[in-house]
């Protein structure tokens, strides 16, 4: 049997270009918000994959669809430079 090696580098040789930058990191934490809300979101369809719903499940999802709203309109206001507080989007 005939080993193969490669004879070239690696291919994607590691660099300083492969880390996130300080705005890629600022444009990540300010979203966050909005990425815990659908988290929580799916957890809550998630309990429901293996049960039907009670009141309180209902209760549940309506809370984390109202802050994944809400989550959005804030990442939109801010988006657009326009957060105030109290703002109706």
């Amino acid at each position: 049997m005939m080993n193969i090696a490669a004879l070239q580098d690696v291919v994607t040789p590691w660099s300083d270009g492969l880390e996130p930058s300080d705005a890629e990191l600022s444009a990540i934490e300010a979203e966050m918000a909005l990425v815990l809300a659908e988290v929580e979101l799916l957890d809550a369809l998630i309990v429901l994959l293996d049960r039907p719903a009670s009141e309180f499940d209902g209760r549940r999802i309506r809370r984390a669809c109202h802050r994944v709203l809400a989550a959005r309109r804030d990442v939109a206001n801010r988006a657009a430079g326009t957060q105030v507080s109290g703002d109706a989007a």
